[in-house]
């Protein structure tokens, strides 16, 4: 068989393995898949190569290749404090934790970083015109914000932008759910108040830099979806 139909092989092989993985999973090694079809090296390399064009798989050198972010258009990601902006009110926040610590396997993982690396925890509560509004809670790899946390900023996404990787898009997964006791005292709800959950991971291009957890009062806020074809 010829290395160009080795190398196609390759390609719908490894594209068929990772169907429908998530973003980050890893992909056959280019040594398991030597092994695999008896191929040289620069044949499965090929045959990668042609995936990571395509936007299926992505690489990080010194690490390998994983199942890659769908590309998609970036539509912009406002912030707290411009969101409050727009409705004509002052954003505040008070900072609840600030600290540097190792990820959990569910954070390191959303974020793309090795066991090894840290993030930068930052919980706070949200206030506008002095009312509480939202509990906050975000973790950012610590490589992509140093000196945070010795000046943390009014608003998280300028000091990004700042840096030159404010988000472009975002992934974000809403739902209503029951206030616990302690979220009922810093939002000033009811206990067993209904409150909106909003888990997201804000990217920068195809690069996680934010992985956040914000609960907003359920009798502030309202979802709106925009589907198009």
């Amino acid at each position: 068989m010829s290395r160009m139909l080795k190398h196609v092989e390759i390609r719908e092989y490894v594209r068929e393995l990772v169907r429908g993985s998530a973003p980050g999973t890893a992909a056959p090694s280019e040594r398991d898949l030597v092994d695999r079809f008896g191929v040289a090296r620069m044949t499965v390399r090929q045959a990668l190569d042609a995936l990571v064009g395509e936007g299926v798989l992505e690489r990080f050198p010194g690490r390998g290749t994983f199942v890659a972010v769908p590309r998609r258009t970036p539509t912009g990601v406002s912030s707290f404090t411009e969101d409050m902006a727009a409705k004509g009110v002052v954003a505040e926040s008070r900072t609840l934790v600030a600290e540097r610590v190792s990820p959990t396997p569910s954070v390191a993982g959303a974020l793309r970083l090795r066991p090894d690396e840290m993030v930068v925890h930052w919980q706070r509560l949200r206030l506008a015109d002095g009312r509480p509004v939202c509990l906050s809670d975000a973790f950012l790899p610590e490589s992509m914000v140093p000196g945070l946390l010795e000046k943390l900023p009014a608003s998280l996404y300028d000091d990004l932008a700042s840096r030159g990787r404010r988000p472009t898009w975002a992934e974000d997964d809403v739902a209503a759910r029951t206030a616990t006791d302690v979220e009922a005292g810093l939002l000033e709800l009811p206990v067993g108040g209904v409150v909106l959950r909003r888990a997201r991971r804000a990217l920068w291009r195809d690069i996680p830099v934010e992985v956040s957890r914000t609960i907003y009062r359920g009798d502030q806020h309202s979802v709106c979806l925009l589907l198009r074809d």
